[in-house]
């Protein structure tokens, strides 16, 4: 959506993002989070199988190579309302799909470089992700790639001469000063408008710390504000916390979901099932802590995440919005 961030979500991005969607919660339409359910769902959570990483990172020998993968793959995790269309690879989801291919490039022909990525054209990503050529819908999506990628590369040029590590060390292992640097991004501003207020998720860039934080080694990956991430806003975890009964949606809105109509992006009820579910996990989170597990938002997602590949939550849709948040 490319809002513009005021200067105090900049601040305090996380606990922007938070006051937000909790204030969004408080006044939903469409959402509603179900108390007694949340509590049920938390009490059953198996602590010893939270902070786990959902996401395989390739062999890359440096921190160069690595911290270039995951900003690459984020700077195209999205796209999920476009999926549908998407030839995907035998078996795997569309983001796997995208993963997949990124992940045979950095191995084949090692990461891409700054200067490769300034110039990126959506012909050529169409090519790598297995969609040549590419007809409409997915004809956009590859242009946003392609538009992605290339900001990406300008920022790290900018910021830290073409070095993808440097980049990341920059951040001085601030989370928030990582994820002020991302949102400097137009395609990463991930905020919505509601009844006149300025919603943040930041997705996408809290995603690329997590990620970071996995995967990169030693103190270049130790961020010392990781834990105060909130949930990653997308689109998997509001459908598992509506099939688990956390989340209720209104009868119109579930009857739209469950035809695969798409919701627009920052329509009242696209912006209520993300932030509802980043409240929603915030009290899970809370109730977790409270009875002695050590439990983050950020650990929940994961947890959520990989629920959400399980059969009985893939049988089912799951809202659709065409946006560059997720």
């Amino acid at each position: 959506m490319e809002l513009p961030l005021p200067d105090e979500v900049l601040a305090r991005p996380f606990a922007s993002v938070r006051e937000a969607c909790a204030e969004v919660a408080a006044r939903a339409r469409h959402v509603t989070i179900d108390a007694a359910a949340l509590g049920r769902f938390a009490d059953a959570i198996p602590a010893g199988e939270l902070g786990a990483s959902p996401t395989a990172f390739p062999a890359l020998a440096d921190a160069e190579g690595r911290a270039a993968y995951v900003l690459c793959l984020d700077a195209l995790n999205f796209g999920s309302g476009w999926f549908p269309h998407l030839k995907k690879r035998p078996g795997v989801s569309g983001y796997r799909t995208v993963e997949a291919a990124v992940r045979g490039r950095f191995e084949c022909e090692g990461p891409w470089s700054a200067r490769e990525l300034r110039a990126a054209d959506a012909r050529a990503i169409a090519e790598l992700l297995g969609q040549a050529p590419a007809a409409p819908p997915i004809d956009e999506l590859m242009e946003l790639y392609a538009r992605a990628l290339r900001e990406l590369g300008e920022c790290v040029q900018l910021h830290a001469a073409g070095s993808f590590a440097g980049f990341v060390e920059e951040a001085g292992g601030s989370a928030g000063e990582l994820v002020r640097r991302l949102a400097a991004m137009p395609l990463w501003r991930d905020a919505a408008r509601y009844d006149g207020q300025v919603v943040p998720f930041l997705k996408r860039a809290q995603i690329a710390v997590s990620d970071l934080a996995h995967a990169l080694p030693d103190d270049l990956g130790r961020f010392r504000d990781l834990a105060e991430l909130t949930m990653f806003a997308d689109n998997l975890v509001p459908h598992v916390l509506r099939l688990d009964g956390v989340l209720r949606a209104a009868p119109e809105l579930a009857a739209r979901i469950e035809a695969e109509e798409l919701i627009p992006a920052g329509a009242p009820e696209e912006v209520e099932l993300r932030a509802c579910a980043v409240d929603a996990v915030e009290q899970i989170a809370a109730r977790m802590r409270a009875r002695g597990a050590a439990a983050t938002p950020r650990d929940l997602d994961e947890w959520l995440w990989k629920r959400g590949g399980e059969p009985r939550y893939k049988a089912r849709p799951r809202h659709r919005t065409r946006c560059t948040s997720y």
